[in-house]
């Protein structure tokens, strides 16, 4: 499973990544940006700078995944998608699951 989430800030996104990971809701936490985001957000279209986090994590552990989010993001809605990974590295998803089994 890979769960994407945005935030303004590289600073947030680290925080944001180091306790997901930290918690063993995530086996590892890519962070990418700047990316430009346009969205409508309370009657306007918005343009803006964010940073996006690609978390590694199972679909077991997805319903914390986004408690923890929720609970720790800036963001009054922040986003939380989650998709589903269909094949890959038998090691590597392995890995991703031993490391959220905690």
């Amino acid at each position: 499973m890979v769960v994407l989430t945005t935030t303004d800030s590289e600073d947030v996104a680290a925080e944001l990544a180091s306790g997901l990971v930290a918690a063993g809701l995530a086996a590892c936490v890519q962070i990418g940006g700047p990316v430009r985001s346009l969205y409508r957000w309370e009657g306007e279209v918005k343009d803006e700078r964010e940073w996006q986090l690609w978390i590694k994590t199972t679909y077991e552990r997805l319903p914390e995944v986004n408690r923890h989010i929720e609970r720790e993001h800036p963001y009054e809605v922040p986003e939380v998608l989650a998709l589903p990974v269909l094949a890959g590295s038998e090691a590597y998803l392995d890995w991703v699951s031993e490391q959220t089994a905690r």
